[in-house]
């Protein structure tokens, strides 16, 4: 349970798409509209597929933007320390959110996300943390209206709720318009593989270059999994446990190695 109310937390906002998104702006005025003290710190450009990667071998920058805005030369990992540790030193945040990424993070995505991986430092920091992502194609581009309407819902629910340690929240907003979203679920991970279409081609000087692809042709819609829910307009809600220790394995390690 929060240790205060809404209105009178403070929200560290960041993302993988830059400190110039429209889904980190958008998500900025939801969180403005909601809370009591709203502070971005993103990446100075696009990290998308960053995953949890963080800056050591070359030092950071800070850029400050505006008033309590920022961005960093880093990985969304970097921007999440960066905000917790050195910007917001004097008083950490309540909450921690990130995205809205422009396109979907379900299933295996969220091992390569650098927006779910930011919601995964502040998790590990010890502070209330949940990525978002609304879920687009080429055709139409991100329906920013679905979230625009359903994202502060989702956050004062959340907020109010009694979260585990090691336990991050993963929300999906499905690629449909506003008024045919059916509901809130509350799902599992799927499963689906990105990468498995590799294009290759050759540049202007005839050197040979190859194109990570697409998420091979089988989604695993699997009933009470993101992907499902998602497929039917919902909004997916998923809680990612940051222990990966498979315990029924360890069991069976230590009797191995006894």
């Amino acid at each position: 349970m929060a240790d205060k109310p809404l209105k009178q937390a403070r929200i560290l906002i960041t993302n993988d798409d830059g400190i110039n998104a429209p889904g980190l702006k958008l998500l900025e005025r939801i969180a403005r509209s909601i809370a009591g003290e709203v502070w971005v710190v993103a990446p100075e450009s696009e990290q998308s597929g960053a995953g949890h990667s963080l800056t050591l071998r070359r030092p950071l920058r800070i850029r400050k933007v505006s008033a309590r805005r920022f961005a960093v030369d880093g990985t969304p990992t970097d921007c999440v320390l960066m905000g917790i540790n050195k910007i917001m030193r004097e008083r950490r945040p309540d909450l921690v959110l990130s995205g809205i990424n422009c396109g979907a993070n379900l299933g295996e995505d969220v091992t390569y996300s650098g927006t779910v991986a930011a919601a995964m430092e502040g998790t590990l920091l010890g502070i209330l943390s949940i990525a978002f992502s609304q879920i687009t194609d080429d055709r139409h581009g991100p329906r920013w209206t679905v979230a625009e309407e359903w994202a502060a819902t989702v956050i004062k629910r959340l907020y109010a709720g009694d979260w585990p340690r090691n336990v991050m929240i993963n929300v999906n907003f499905p690629d449909v318009a506003a008024g045919s979203v059916t509901g809130i679920e509350a799902t599992c991970q799927g499963r689906r593989k990105i990468g498995d279409q590799i294009a290759e081609g050759a540049d202007p000087r005839g050197q040979p270059y190859f194109w990570i692809g697409a998420q091979r042709s089988e989604n695993y819609y699997k009933p009470g999994a993101d992907l499902e829910a998602v497929s039917r307009g919902a909004i997916s809600v998923t809680p990612l446990f940051l222990d990966l220790t498979h315990k029924p394995s360890l069991k069976a390690l230590k009797a191995m190695f006894q």
